[in-house]
């Protein structure tokens, strides 16, 4: 074993032991908990400033983009809204111990299932600094020990953020060790976490979908894909097209570096002669590049001629792949072939149209008549998430406190002998 791998595996072990002692914990005594953790943050803004400047000056010695460096930079206005985040956490429901069913057997046995923390939640995430406070209170909150592995590029303000952190759980009750950063900010350490199996009870990666397919490779330890989203937008036949117009266009600009942003938009043949002329339009007004089909450049000559790899690119940028399909079912085979299994959305009146979409579409979110930006915990009103899950395991869709636990069978019985 590596120097490396047993520094992961030693706060990975105090991380076992931390969530033992987290589980049974109060809810009361959690939430004095995250709030000691927001008002720490505030108190020590300056100071998280500062180490971030040296992240930020890393960033352009390394010819970072002007927007990746505005996704890790904070300022003090960042950090108490970062620190208001903390406390919306607190106002939400525990759900640890919650019963998600029971009754009484013909035996007189009493069978409940309740909820319990996952345990140990290992985080790999890109960028964003503020995720390394949303995460540890996520987990706190749900009862879980988080272990926290940032980018190298927002190594300083992580090790900071986490410092500050644990200075302010060790005045509560709860375990210091519940919030650790994982040493190292190469691969190694990275992949180290991956394979901390036994110790390491999940991994939930948060970024591009290069980063989390190479977690998904490499981990031994069970992970719970989020966030890449190739999101479809399909205007049916029977569609209203003012609203088709509106819709797609909110999907797509609305914001363009988020999962849930529309990366193609499918256009029944019934409905392309009144709807692409306006919204190719419009799109090109805001700035949108749209990259078609023979069918669309038809419409719009200046489109960029759309090649295999348009219709399964998460863009994260103000382009769009637009096609013209001669069916719902056609729609429903583009989507099979190329969606992540995050988010699409059908525009009809018709309700046999929009039961068909449901019913063949298989996605963590279909929206009907809606934009695909509403998939998002705080949208769908569960206050928060620790990101989006495409998969089909216990988890999918916004992941918000809930999906952060699993659940034990708890049988009560009077000396009952089977």
């Amino acid at each position: 074993m590596s120097d490396t791998e047993r520094e992961v595996h030693a706060v990975a072990e105090r991380a076992k032991d931390a969530a033992a002692d987290l589980a049974p914990l109060s809810r009361a005594v959690k939430d004095e908990a995250l709030l000691a953790m927001a008002d720490a943050l505030v108190d020590h803004a300056e100071s998280i400033v500062a180490a971030n400047a040296e992240d930020t000056a890393r960033a352009r010695e390394n010819g970072l983009s002007e927007a990746m460096i505005d996704r890790l930079s904070l300022s003090v206005e960042r950090i108490e809204a970062i620190a208001d985040a903390v406390r919306e956490i607190v106002e939400l429901p525990d759900p640890v111990g919650e019963v998600v069913r029971g009754k009484i057997l013909p035996n007189g046995l009493e069978l409940h299932q309740i909820r319990v923390p996952l345990g140990v939640i290992g985080i790999i995430y890109e960028g964003r600094p503020n995720v390394t406070a949303d995460a540890a209170a996520l987990c706190l909150k749900s009862g879980n020990a988080a272990l926290l592995r940032g980018s190298s590029s927002a190594y300083s303000s992580n090790t900071r953020i986490v410092e500050v952190l644990r200075e302010a759980l060790a005045k509560t009750g709860v375990p210091v060790d519940a919030v650790q950063l994982v040493p190292g900010a190469g691969r190694d350490s990275a992949r180290a976490l991956m394979r901390a199996r036994g110790l390491v009870d999940v991994l939930i990666p948060r970024g591009g979908g290069a980063l989390i397919q190479a977690v998904v490779r490499e981990s031994t330890v069970p992970v719970i894909e989020t966030g890449e989203g190739n999101c479809h937008v399909y205007v049916d036949a029977a569609a209203d097209l003012d609203k088709a117009l509106d819709i797609a266009v909110n999907a797509k600009t609305q914001r363009y570096s988020t999962c849930n942003t529309a990366e193609t938009l499918l256009v029944h043949k019934h409905a392309a002669d009144a709807f692409l002329p306006d919204v190719l339009r419009r799109l090109r007004e805001l700035g949108v590049t749209v990259h078609g089909d023979d069918r669309v450049r038809f419409y719009d000559p200046e489109a960029v001629e759309a090649t295999e790899e348009d219709w399964s690119t998460e863009y994260l940028s103000p382009d769009l792949a637009v096609k013209v399909v001669d069916s719902l079912d056609d729609a429903v085979a583009h989507i099979r072939r190329y969606s992540t299994a995050h988010t699409e959305a059908i525009v009809t009146d018709s309700q046999a149209a929009a039961r068909r979409f449901v019913s063949r579409v298989d996605s963590a979110a279909v929206m009907v008549n809606a934009s695909t930006r509403f998939t998002d915990g705080g949208e769908f009103g569960f206050g928060a998430e620790i990101g989006i899950s495409t998969q089909k395991l216990h988890a999918r869709g916004p992941m918000g406190l809930p999906e952060m636990t699993s659940t034990k069978y708890v049988v009560t019985g009077d000396g009952h002998l089977r």
